[in-house]
């Protein structure tokens, strides 16, 4: 028995492994896997334009701060946060009943002195001294007269001296009297041409006061001095506003045109011919989103120096914003159009591979078997990148299932179908 079972067991165990070896072969012939389906890309040289882009932000060059030009309390204020107004339109209106007053005060003043004023001009003083002084004149002709009648008549003893000595002294004293009348006269001219340019002056400096009354009045109510979008207000009806306070009441930003800044290195601003070259090529502003905003933009203007610690300069670019979709502070990148290449092979963004440094892509080679290729890339066109070496036209590179697949693995290749490619494309036409 014991010897059987020493004959029997081995040729069991060699049945039973030539049974199971069988199985395994035949399970794995089996199960060998269908040729893979993907999607490629036939490579065909085209003209595309290459595109340069920096990182951008938009900005309020004009921004105004809206602050009190006069003390007072707010009776009303005329605007929601966030809407756009108007130049000239007004905002807040503070209580007007002060200033009203001043106006009111400052324009009696200005009555009183054009009043003073006019009786001046009409110097009554005067003349009623250019009259004492005729009637002066002619009392002084009336005594000359008596003395010149009297002297040839006491020489004759046909009046009395005292008569004649009366005459000369009544001449005395009607020439004393023409004298002081005079003397009146011209200083009364004096004082009326004094009094004529104090009440001048005095009329001018109550009309001065009379138009800063006018002007208080009129910043009492506060208006937009831009148009722009307004933003929310830092005090609200009630408040005490104040000609000297630090804070601002709110804030206007013009939307429109927005201006954008970015930066370019100093290569690339002398490569582009300075601002002035730049100053002509039209620029496209890709969104936070990768949307392409619908205006084109400018160059408007650069800063005057390069920055020392990047090595770039600052440009300064306006884009037409008639529906205030872009508000200051958004991000976003600039794209500036700079050659166009010829005959450039292009790939999508995500065939390429990229391990140590190094690119590759996947393609369909002979028995539509995987090949691995090594590539040179060069610009971007878009979502593509434009190949220099590694793959010459006719390749087809596959796009998608590139973690599945393994060099010499059997593909099933089709052409990549518009929907495959729409978000490249899509992003493409984005940027």
């Amino acid at each position: 028995m014991r010897s059987h079972w020493f004959f029997v067991l081995p040729v069991t165990i060699a049945i039973l492994c030539a049974v199971g070896c069988g199985n395994g072969k035949a399970e794995r012939v089996s199960a060998a896997p269908p040729p893979q389906p993907v999607s490629v890309v036939e490579l065909r040289p085209k003209t595309v334009p290459i595109f340069a882009e920096y990182a951008a932000q938009t900005f309020a060059r004009d921004a105004a701060e809206i602050r009190g030009q006069v003390d007072g309390y707010i009776r009303k204020r005329l605007f929601q946060t966030g809407e756009n107004v108007k130049a000239g339109e007004p905002l807040y209106i503070l209580d007007l009943r002060p200033y009203q007053a001043e106006v009111a005060k400052a324009k009696g003043d200005v009555a009183q002195s054009e009043a003073n004023a006019e009786f001046a001009k009409r110097q009554v003083a005067l003349l009623q001294a250019q009259a004492d002084l005729a009637q002066a004149e002619a009392n002084e002709v009336k005594a000359q007269q008596d003395v010149d009648r009297l002297t040839p008549l006491v020489k004759q003893d046909a009046a009395a001296q005292q008569d004649l000595d009366n005459a000369l002294a009544s001449l005395k004293a009607n020439q004393a009297n023409v004298a002081a009348r005079k003397a009146n006269v011209d200083q009364t001219r004096l004082s009326t041409r004094i009094q004529i340019a104090t009440s001048a002056a005095q009329l001018q400096a109550n009309e001065a006061l009379l138009r800063s009354a006018q002007l208080n009045l009129e910043y009492a109510t506060i208006v937009a001095p831009i148009s722009g979008r307004i933003g929310d207000s830092m005090i609200q009806p009630g408040g005490l506003v104040t000609k000297n306070s630090a804070q601002p009441l709110t804030t206007i930003v013009p939307l429109d045109p927005i201006w954008v800044r970015f930066k370019v290195s100093e290569a690339d601003y002398l490569k582009r011919g300075g601002t002035e070259g730049l100053r002509h090529s039209p620029l496209e502003l890709v969104l936070a989103d990768n949307s392409s905003f619908p205006y084109k933009g400018h160059i408007e203007n650069s800063t005057n120096e390069v920055d020392p610690k990047t090595g770039t300069l600052e440009l300064q670019a306006t884009f037409p914003n008639p529906k205030h979709v872009l508000l200051p502070g958004q991000f976003g990148r600039i794209r500036l159009r700079v050659r166009e290449q010829q005959d450039a092979l292009l790939i999508p963004q995500r065939a390429v591979e990229e391990l140590q440094g190094a690119q590759s892509v996947l393609t369909v080679g002979e028995g539509n078997k995987v090949q691995a290729r090594s590539v040179v890339l060069g610009d971007r066109a878009g979502s593509d990148w434009i190949v220099e070496q590694g793959l010459k036209p006719g390749d087809r590179v596959i796009v998608d299932g590139l973690m599945t697949l393994r060099p010499g693995a059997p593909v099933s290749p089709q052409p990549v179908s518009p929907q495959t490619l729409r978000p490249a494309a899509s992003e493409t036409e984005q940027k």
